[in-house]
């Protein structure tokens, strides 16, 4: 019982200090307010135009596939939002290779907290451009779908839902690459691959591509469970609700597997002082 209340107490300490660097680190960026809003106003502007590029060949050519505009954009903006949750708390697992470079690593590794607990709380990032984007093409793709009959409002908390897992998803996958530049250092081509290339490649149904490429994004990197797979059973009804579950799943076994093997991965680090 002791033990319990040794591990709570702990758990509660490392989040008020969690919590304490976040709004340091948000207080520090908050400092330049018109840098912010401006930067912010022109991510959105930037996310709507590639979505409207899209929509207007669509228009001028018709579904995608059998994928509709609601359709598409519903996979695009989930994507997004997965993507925008996932940067916010860990968007430095994405910037390892700058820690290994030029040894801030190290520093990280001094504090009496854990590294990757360490690494969140650095450059804490706010997206509101990234989520008011999302949100507006996400809640106008339901809204068009729920209205012409297509489905019910029960797609709303299955999206909420999607959103997390992805977020998850997208995380692991991110770790996974990181964890490699305890080998290789210079990861930044690959991770242009696992998490931009490929994350890109999901925000549309996986119908279009060949076989061993759908796999790929399923079973290799699998960004297909962020947005497509969950679609299926949420906008389409199709396999049932257990494609949820399988969603839910996929995303546990993909962050036990990232964290295993980012601990591993620090095993093998070297400092540069070394």
């Amino acid at each position: 019982m002791m033990q319990t209340n040794h591990m709570f107490s702990a758990g509660k300490a490392s989040m008020r200090l969690y919590v304490l660097l976040i709004r340091a680190s948000i207080r520090s960026r908050m400092q330049y307010k018109f840098n912010f809003v401006l930067s912010s106003m022109l991510v959105a502007l930037i996310q709507v135009s590639e979505f409207l590029m899209l929509a207007i060949i669509m228009n001028k050519f018709g579904a995608m596939r059998g994928w509709s505009l609601y359709e598409v954009g519903y996979l695009y903006a989930v994507m997004t939002l997965a993507k925008a949750l996932y940067r916010t708390f860990a968007n430095e697992v994405h910037n390892l290779e700058k820690y290994l470079v030029g040894g801030e690593l190290d520093q990280l590794l001094t504090r009496p907290v854990p590294i990757l607990f360490a690494l969140f709380t650095q450059n804490f990032r706010l997206l509101p451009g990234e989520f008011i984007q999302g949100s507006f093409v996400v809640g106008w793709a339901l809204h068009g779908m729920v209205r012409s009959g297509q489905i019910g409002w029960i797609a709303i908390p299955y999206t909420l839902l999607a959103i997390l897992t992805g977020a998850v998803i997208l995380f692991s996958i991110g770790l996974a690459t990181a964890t490699l530049g305890f080998w290789m250092t210079r990861i930044t081509e690959l991770q242009n691959f696992t998490e931009d290339a490929a994350r890109t490649a999901a925000q549309y149904p996986l119908v279009l591509y060949p076989g061993w490429m759908k796999s790929m994004l399923l079973f290799v990197i699998p960004v297909g469970f962020v947005s497509y797979v969950p679609s299926l059973f949420i906008l389409r009804g199709e396999y049932g609700g257990w494609l949820l579950a399988v969603t839910g799943a996929a995303a546990l076994l993909c962050l036990g597997a990232s964290l295993q093997f980012w601990r591993y991965g620090l095993t093998k680090y070297q400092s540069t002082g070394s």
